[in-house]
């Protein structure tokens, strides 16, 4: 792969002389709040666009990962680092995921949402108590029996395990495999440019998205809730603002506003979407043409995070069983604590990074401690709007660890990073 194939300078340099595509995406954002605010409920006619944008960037997650993926690691001359980069960015993942619940455990403590709230738990739409994945389950799942059928399901962990497998196959065969890898580097190449044509259109997608969510939920339906929400929110803006910026400030060495800014694009599309997975191809992006991280380490350490850092999540299960604890006069003791911020941890690895799969880990993290499933059927009624913050935070998580690891490698360029070069 040449300079000038993976250069930025080139590809975007149109993007450079008109709005950044975040201030889009913004605009989009607020116009579809007003909107939906305007019509209510009628907004709903809206979805399809929504639905449209979403589905396009889900085309792209499969083939763009995987092709990046094995570019990435045939292109890596060390085997040593694949391995060292894969066990710090596990550890990294499951340390903060366990912080940020024990977070949402504090401020939901302290702010107590649940008490004062007079609200009726019904059975009606309490799911089955859950289990929390055993780890020979994980270790199993990891491994697929068809790789086709991974490819087709959409199973991110088991396509990363796919791919590494196949890409130091390829490494190792040496000159004979040389075409094949340069099919998957124009592959690469090729979606790259598809994920830049279907961000043309996010601006539109997320207008939608947004407009569609704000006529659903009204007043009425939020008032009861509204502290909870408050606090979900709050614990958010906390993860990322003080932990994950003063990470990049203290731990990295880096201006975290250049941070912040150059993860504005993905964080947006994730609030908007509240799919992880869903963000992949933005995030890809993102961390490769604003943060300077070089997609051999972007490739394989954003597909992880998707599926296993659920930072955001982590924090709605603090959150939730707290409030849901003093919603039933519970008093929870230090064991319970430690339970739910085991349990959370270790449910998120097993926890697909698509909407609605927080509600699958709050019903284990719930009948871990003994609280009623039927908060479950409340929770569900706002889950939507947590899920757009909790999403946030999951990809902010993954971008910061991303470049943390491309820091720790000494492979981020700097010049990208602080906005001397143009940048998507």
């Amino acid at each position: 792969m040449t300079d000038d194939t993976l250069s930025t300078d080139g590809r975007y340099a149109r993007l450079c002389r008109r709005l950044p595509l975040w201030q889009q995406i913004l605009v989009g954002l607020v116009l579809g709040t007003l909107v939906g605010s305007l019509l209510g409920e009628r907004a709903a006619w809206l979805a399809p666009i929504g639905d449209l944008f979403i589905n396009a960037i889900k085309m792209l997650i499969v083939p763009l990962v995987f092709s990046t993926l094995v570019v990435g690691i045939t292109g890596m001359r060390d085997p040593q680092a694949m391995g060292r980069i894969g066990l710090r960015t596990v550890a990294i993942y499951l340390l903060t995921t366990a912080f940020a619940i024990a977070l949402g455990l504090l401020l939901s403590t302290l702010i107590q949402p649940g008490t004062g709230v007079s609200m009726s738990l019904g059975a009606t739409d309490a799911p089955a108590a859950q289990d929390a994945p055993g780890l020979s389950d994980i270790l199993v799942g990891l491994v697929p029996t068809n790789p086709v059928a991974a490819l087709t399901d959409g199973n991110i962990l088991q396509i990363i395990v796919f791919a590494i497998a196949l890409a130091i196959a390829l490494a190792i065969t040496g000159k004979p495999a040389e075409p094949v890898i340069r099919v998957f580097e124009g592959l690469a190449e090729a979606m790259i440019t598809l994920t830049t044509f279907v961000m043309a259109l996010a601006p539109i997608g997320v207008f939608a998205l947004i407009a569609v969510v704000t006529g659903q939920y009204g007043a009425d339906v939020l008032w009861p809730l509204a502290k909870v929400i408050g606090v979900m929110y709050l614990a958010c803006v906390l993860q990322v603002l003080l932990v994950y910026s003063g990470i990049v400030a203290l731990v990295m060495r880096l201006n975290p506003l250049r941070y912040l800014h150059g993860s504005l694009d993905a964080l947006l599309v994730a609030f908007s979407s509240a799919s992880s997975s869903g963000t992949l191809p933005v995030s890809l992006r993102c961390a490769e043409n604003n943060l300077g991280v070089p997609r051999s380490i972007a490739a394989f350490v954003l597909p992880v995070g998707a599926t296993i850092n659920m930072d955001g999540t982590a924090i709605y299960q603090g959150v939730v069983a707290v409030f849901v604890a003093q919603l039933v006069g519970v008093d929870l003791s230090w064991a319970d604590y430690g339970m739910i911020v085991l349990t959370g941890t270790l449910a998120s690895i097993g926890t697909a990074g698509v909407p609605g799969a927080g509600l699958i880990m709050l019903s284990i993290v719930l009948a871990q401690v003994g609280l009623p499933l039927a908060a479950v059927g409340v929770i569900a009624g706002i889950d939507r709007i947590l899920d757009m913050a909790r999403t946030g935070v999951n990809v902010a998580g993954d971008l910061m660890v991303t470049t943390w690891v491309a820091v720790s490698e000494n492979t981020v360029d700097r010049q990208v990073y602080n906005g001397r070069r143009c940048s998507a």
